[in-house]
């Protein structure tokens, strides 16, 4: 047998790591036996469906534009771009001509990134026909 060294640094920390992945696969498994108990399986129909207020739902196509997706990516990816500017705008005295010059570069990228997605139709808004 090998000998464990229960003097190590670590040793506590694997420690607690062992009761805490116990404790989590413990709780989960007691979580899953009790819900499925104390769940009633009433299977009527009115019952599984989606509770909305009014008529009774209905299935409906899912005809969800792809502009809806475009435009919150753009907006995402203009919205992260202008984030990047609020550290330098911060260390400006510290960056020197440096990070001017970097600003510069950044922003001229993101104004090429802009006008491609300008002359490319991302940000108007078609209609469906």
């Amino acid at each position: 047998m090998t000998h464990m060294d229960f003097s190590h640094p670590y040793f506590g920390a694997f420690l607690m790591f062992i009761v805490t992945f116990g404790a989590f696969i413990t709780t989960v498994f007691l979580a899953r036996l009790i819900s499925r108990r104390l769940a009633r399986l009433d299977t009527e129909k009115l019952k599984t469906t989606l509770y909305e207020c009014g008529p009774e739902v209905t299935k409906q196509p899912n005809t969800i534009s792809v502009q809806f997706y475009l435009m919150a990516l753009l907006f995402i990816l203009f919205d992260i771009e202008i984030i990047f500017m609020f550290p330098w705008a911060v260390n400006f005295k510290t960056l020197a001509w440096f990070g001017f010059i970097e600003m510069i570069l950044f922003i001229l990228l993101l104004t090429i990134g802009f006008i491609y997605a300008w002359k490319k139709g991302a940000l108007q808004w078609h209609s469906i026909k």
